[in-house]
């Protein structure tokens, strides 16, 4: 590869600047936020999220945050994290194309259990662009979910 050709080559996959106002959206839409502990990480992303899924990301972290007083906040690979101590998380969040992927990382273990699975312990959230969010049915799934070990990433 020539010189030329290798400088295009890192243009293109060149990060978004930082002092830009719009974040890169990734595949599906999620934003490329920069990983980063606390609100304003959490906030960035959620105002990045695009069209109806921002009010959807405001809502579950207004709710997460009723329900788990205190709870910690991170972005980690393009998604929010909630957690109660240290690098313990217990939920995130996933922009997608058609619809917001809620991840309990303990969710077999909710009751009742959240609707959908691919893995052993844990279960998911879909939320797509006409779904009402059960606000008093995913607070009670945060509360839970903030009671058990979660995962230590």
């Amino acid at each position: 590869m020539g010189e030329t050709s290798k400088k295009s080559a890192r243009v293109g996959k060149k990060a978004a600047d930082p002092a830009s106002a719009e974040p890169v959206l990734l595949s599906g839409g999620n934003p490329q936020i920069p990983k980063g502990y606390g609100g304003a990480p959490v906030q960035a992303y959620i105002a990045a999220m695009p069209a109806w899924k921002s009010e959807v990301g405001r809502r579950l972290d207004a709710v997460i945050e009723c329900a788990v007083p205190g709870v910690r906040k991170a972005v980690k690979w393009n998604s929010p994290f909630y957690g109660v101590e240290g690098h313990v998380w217990f939920l995130s969040f996933h922009v997608f194309a058609r619809y917001i992927k809620v991840a309990f990382f303990c969710g077999a273990s909710l009751n009742p259990v959240p609707p959908v699975g691919s893995r052993q312990d844990m279960r998911y959230l879909h939320i797509h662009e006409d779904d009402p969010l059960d606000e008093l049915q995913f607070a009670d799934w945060v509360e839970q979910a903030s009671r058990l070990p979660g995962e230590r990433i």
